[in-house]
């Protein structure tokens, strides 16, 4: 078993390898972690990884009213998830690849990372100035019959697409056609579907691609015929995340 240390993102949002993620960088525990990512020299990725978050809070109440009210401030690479972090994560993320840092004139930063690959979580060291986990790669094994699943899931994804636009009375094209390759077509729906974060992670850790296209097929199937008798629905862009308030 080969593994890899890197720093630790934690959002109330779920990372699929091939996903954009766009990142408002302000914490200083965050801070750190870009400002030591910005000494990878620039021909060498700049990777850390993001998990879900269980139980716990993206940003850490740094004074009353951000974001609760009654909170005290918390700080440190632990602020906002308890004594044991691991358990306030799921034990499977991904890993980014920023290919923008961008510090500002205040000290935060804007970033733009790509997830690339998943990784299992096996310990989390909160010793420094930010989370760093043990990562295990998660191999993506194509399972039985993932080609033709992709293409029942691609068919049952433009007919929700379809109903989605009509909820919204506006198209929802990507202006490029969709992909064809299993394992990513697999990962674009799991992204580009409104489910809840539970669920997106379910389709994340999936033991291999065809188990977790069925998956997707059934809740397409489910989620297009709850779009039928609903006025309205929220938009929703296909490959890029929504920019986390970190």
């Amino acid at each position: 078993m080969t593994t890899v240390r890197l720093p630790l993102f934690p959002l109330n949002s779920v990372l699929f390898p091939g996903l954009v993620l766009p990142l408002n960088v302000f914490e200083e525990r965050y801070r750190a972690m870009m400002r030591e990512l910005l000494k990878t020299p620039e021909e060498e990725p700049r990777r850390f990884a993001v998990v879900a978050i269980r139980d716990g809070h993206e940003v850490a109440p740094s004074a009353p009213g951000m974001p609760d009210p009654t909170a005290l401030p918390d700080r440190g690479p632990t602020a906002g998830f308890g004594t044991d972090p691991a358990k306030s994560f799921h034990g499977v993320g991904c890993v980014a690849d920023a290919a923008t840092i961008r510090e500002r004139p205040d000290g935060t930063f804007e970033v733009l990372a790509t997830g690339t690959t998943r990784v299992r979580v096996r310990s989390v060291d909160a010793s420094g100035a930010f989370l760093t986990a043990e990562l295990e790669e998660l191999p993506e094994d194509p399972g039985d019959e993932a080609g033709a699943l992709a293409e029942g899931v691609l068919r049952a994804f433009r007919q929700y697409q379809k109903r989605l636009a009509g909820a919204r009375e506006r198209s929802l094209s990507t202006g490029a056609d969709l992909p064809d390759e299993p394992s990513v077509v697999s990962y674009l729906v799991a992204a580009a579907m409104m489910l809840d974060t539970p669920t997106k992670q379910r389709l994340l850790q999936a033991p291999d691609t065809a188990s977790r296209l069925r998956d997707e097929l059934k809740l397409l199937r489910s989620e297009t015929a709850i779009i039928r008798n609903l006025p309205s629905l929220p938009a929703s862009d296909l490959t890029r995340g929504r920019t986390s308030l970190n």
